[in-house]
């Protein structure tokens, strides 16, 4: 029989405060769109449906952006933080899914082979995973379907998916993909500069 899909949440509504108001979605990566990105990695790694939460210039990023065969889930209270992109997502694409892979707009350097590491761990049965950099949780992260309601109960304010992590930390598996892909978030300028020189 074919396995269940699992798809893959992309958190993408983030105002960029911190890069002085640019939308993260938007971030130039190699002259698109960093959210299109985003889509092609979670596809690659062997995610699908693939879901889009958007928020900050949701109008801006569905004109700019090639996000063809994605369902675009609009978080309208974007600003609150990530928790609240969590939960629009998850009750956009939870209904029936084995599990859920969230993955952050801006982590450019997680790679597809990071995301098929992360759905080999569940195959062989695990319920909640999340990429491990020498041995530090990183993103990104997979929610077996018996902890999707936990986690959207928990996702407030900025936190996302940190309640439900800490809570089950003994259930957690870290699976290290430190050698396949890299933990940085783009936060600042500076971060963004980096990742634009390479």
């Amino acid at each position: 029989m074919p396995e269940t899909p699992i798809p893959a949440l992309v958190l993408a509504a983030g105002g960029g405060r911190r890069l002085g108001g640019r939308p993260k979605a938007l971030l130039d990566f190699h002259g698109r769109p960093l959210v299109e990105h985003a889509v092609r990695v979670v596809r690659e790694g062997g995610c699908h449906p693939v879901a889009v939460v958007l928020g900050a210039a949701r109008e801006q990023v569905l004109a700019s952006a090639e996000l063809a065969g994605c369902t675009v889930v609009a978080n309208p209270d974007w600003a609150e933080g990530m928790g609240s992109s969590l939960r629009a997502g998850l009750a956009a694409v939870a209904a029936g899914a084995p599990a859920v892979l969230v993955f952050l707009v801006d982590t450019p350097g997680v790679t597809p082979a990071a995301v098929a590491r992360l759905l080999a761990a569940h195959r062989a049965g695990a319920q909640l995973a999340a990429a491990g950099y020498h041995g530090r949780r990183g993103h990104p992260v997979l929610i077996g379907a018996r902890y999707l309601a936990e986690a959207a109960a928990g996702a407030v304010g900025d936190a996302g998916a940190r309640a439900l992590l800490a809570a089950r930390q003994a259930e957690l598996e870290l699976v290290e993909c430190a050698d396949v892909a890299r933990p940085d978030d783009l936060d600042t300028p500076a971060d963004l500069a980096r990742w634009q020189a390479g």
